[in-house]
């Protein structure tokens, strides 16, 4: 891979190298060494555990990051095109890592300079990075990504994150259900995608009735910004709220993860459940993240 943009572009094959390798670094069976190289993280849009995340991986491996957070104090105000923007970085480092509130920015990005671009987040479009720790979190936890049944809830139409998902597991042979109010379903060209690889899904309303079969619940929170319409956000903000009464027939090897910031879909009580495993996902983002950064820049190890 000479970019990472979407999750259409990555084979199974380089899925699990990744996963290895991400291994490899958290057991610190491999030295890999950023010393000398500089990543540069442009987040047109707020984030949190992704920024944070890119900026740990880099820095605990001896390269260092410089960040843009919006556009407030850049010469993006003052009416630079993005395409200028991008070429003046890429003469300063050596990947960019960037967040933007259009779909298709990252992939414009990667066409613009000759340095590897990674997509953090482009708008409701793709999250590759994400999908890439999720699925480290999933093969960590159940050993396996194969043959899985997976339940997706919340905000399927608008979340990035899920998009990414399933489309990443659809070469594992899963087992999905979509559970999300009607409106926000899953959009037609992810199940498009599904079909055509003979993946089998089912859209539901109600998760309870399938708690039992899951091997990971996939928990997104109602995006607020995404809404137009305040008063649509309000109609469906408390659709789906996990809480630790629901996990009480799930399987032994059954995990919630969410890719975070929750806001009330998952309460505080499922915390300290040992079904728990949303923040060692986060954790995992660092590892995985060295690992997308290794191979992008071939760096030995």
């Amino acid at each position: 891979m000479k970019n990472l943009i979407s999750m259409r572009d990555v084979s199974s094959e380089d899925i699990l190298k990744l996963i290895n390798l991400a291994v490899k670094i958290e057991k610190k069976e491999v030295n890999v060494d950023f010393t000398g190289k500089l990543a540069a993280l442009l987040f047109f849009e707020p984030s949190t555990r992704t920024h944070f995340s890119f900026e740990t991986a880099v820095k605990k491996l001896g390269g260092n990051t410089f960040s843009m957070s919006g556009t407030s104090s850049t010469s993006v105000k003052k009416g630079e095109t993005l395409s200028d923007t991008l070429m003046t970085i890429s003469m300063y480092a050596d990947i960019i890592v960037m967040r933007h509130v259009i779909e298709g920015a990252a992939r414009f990005a990667a066409e613009t300079v000759d340095i590897p671009v990674i997509n953090a987040g482009d708008g409701t479009n793709q999250h590759p990075t994400q999908a890439m720790l999720d699925l480290y979190s999933i093969q960590k936890t159940q050993g396996s990504l194969k043959n899985l049944t997976i339940g997706m809830v919340g905000d399927l139409r608008l979340g990035r994150t899920v998009h990414s998902l399933s489309q990443a597991l659809s070469d594992f042979n899963p087992k999905f259900y979509f559970a999300s109010p009607s409106h926000l379903q899953m959009p037609n060209y992810i199940k498009d995608d599904l079909d055509k690889k003979g993946i089998v899904y089912h859209e539901i309303e109600d998760i309870k009735e399938v708690m039992h079969e899951l091997d990971i619940m996939y928990v997104t929170r109602i995006q607020k910004e995404r809404f137009a319409v305040l008063e649509d956000y309000e109609k469906v903000k408390d659709s789906y709220i996990i809480t630790k009464k629901l996990l009480e027939d799930v399987k032994d090897n059954f995990k919630v993860l969410h890719p975070l910031p929750r806001v009330n879909e998952i309460t505080k009580d499922v915390d300290d459940t040992e079904y728990a495993y949303y923040f060692q996902q986060a954790r995992n983002g660092v590892f995985m993240r060295q690992a997308i950064i290794t191979s992008l820049l071939n760096l030995k190890y």
